[in-house]
């Protein structure tokens, strides 16, 4: 596999030169500055390509060209987004960055309830608190109907919990909920939040669903005709929060999609981490069935905890057996490779690190420090190393 890094832009605390130092030779990137609908010029596409090259890197991986909630909605300006990103699909795939990772997670993107939760070793993990997340819907949101969503235990935990917290602990845990992540143009405030929650709500699962499957018909050609790859991340956590509707989130949800538009340019990101995180999900069989429209992979684990709550546990422990899910990427690689393929080696990047050693303390866009993704990158390159041995017949 293709060992890549995120990087976030000139802005990112970790530098391209830090990149090289880990070892990875491809950049995982966007145009951070240009989001939330808009083109991408071919300008600004080439004047970032230029600066991973200068430092001896090459930009593999779009992450991500941002798809905007009109397109999702299906409201508002749509079609023009739509032809916007058909746009940005083009300069990018013009200028050879030919896989492009998407999301179509309502309104919020990823969600953690703790940026920086104390492991056991001193370093810091980001985490998904149940719990947490029941006090924000019940008491601070108060979005109706929420008690529905959260079993008796949960609510009655919540507000014990919320009863002994501080005003400043309350707009903390607020900001992680709805305006925090990092390279995004603008944040929600609480009615805001809900009104987006209504929207979706009117529009239901089966109508995102729909509405995934018509912009995926619409763009898939698009990529195709330029020879480039869409590859779909899971939401993450990949269940229902907030009773926003979830469209990529089992086994069941990426066959829907992949049967619904069986063009090889319409793929999957194998994120372990956010499909690891419904249990439901056996990952390793999730490579097997959907590798050949795998066409990048975010290896990383978590450790799902008895309520369903979870933190980003070391890449190679965790719920996910990584060791069987790399070697099912590597028999995927073979299987393309002997088909003459062009894209037979999948890029990967580790992903949310933790926060170790001199990296605590430096800002750093959570989950994305140096340290913590070194170590992953080169956890899963001993596993590709010893993996690719055994299969040669070089380990007994």
């Amino acid at each position: 596999m293709l060992q890549t890094w995120r990087w976030f832009g000139p802005d990112d605390g970790v530098t391209l030169e830090h990149v090289r130092q880990a070892g990875a030779t491809g950049v995982v990137s966007a145009l951070h500055h240009i989001n939330q609908g808009r083109a991408w010029p071919e300008e600004e596409v080439l004047k970032r390509k230029a600066m991973i090259e200068k430092a001896g890197l090459t930009w593999e991986v779009v992450e991500s060209i941002a798809v905007h909630e009109d397109i999702k909605t299906r409201t508002g300006d749509f079609r023009t987004r739509i032809g916007q990103y058909k746009d940005s699909i083009r300069a990018v795939a013009r200028a050879g960055v030919k896989t492009i990772c998407y999301n179509f997670m309502a309104i919020t993107d990823w969600t953690r309830t703790d940026l920086e939760w104390r492991l056991p070793n001193g370093g810091y993990a980001l985490r998904f608190d149940w719990t947490d997340i029941a006090v924000y819907d019940l008491f601070v949101l108060k979005r109706p109907g929420a008690e529905a969503d959260h079993p008796e235990a949960r609510r009655k935990a919540a507000e014990t919990r919320f009863k002994a917290m501080s005003e400043g602990e309350i707009d903390k845990l607020e900001k992680l909920m709805i305006d925090w992540l990092p390279a995004r143009e603008f944040v929600y405030d609480r009615a805001g939040f809900q009104k987006m929650l209504d929207t979706y709500k009117d529009i239901g699962r089966e109508g995102v669903q729909r509405h995934l499957i018509e912009f995926v018909r619409e763009i898939a050609p698009v990529a195709a005709e330029e020879g480039a790859r869409l590859c779909i991340h899971p939401d993450d956590p990949s269940f229902p929060i907030f009773g926003m509707p979830r469209v990529m989130s089992t086994a069941g949800d990426a066959r829907t999609l992949l049967d619904a538009v069986p063009e090889q340019a319409n793929g999957l990101t194998l994120c372990t981490g956010a499909f690891g995180s419904n249990r439901d999900n056996d990952m390793v069989a999730m490579a097997e069935e959907f590798g050949p429209r795998v066409h990048f992979a975010h290896l990383r684990n978590v450790t799902i905890e008895p309520d369903g709550s979870f933190y980003e546990a070391d890449h190679l422990d965790g719920n996910t057996d990584m060791v069987r899910v790399v070697a099912a990427l590597m028999k995927e690689e073979d299987r393309r490779a002997a088909e003459g393929r062009a894209d037979a080696v999948i890029p990967m990047r580790p992903d949310h690190g933790h926060l170790l050693v001199d990296d605590i303390g430096k800002r750093v866009n959570p989950g994305y420090s140096c340290i913590g993704r070194l170590k992953g990158l080169a956890e899963i390159r001993g596993v590709m190393r010893t993996v690719e041995a055994f299969r040669k017949g070089g380990l007994h």
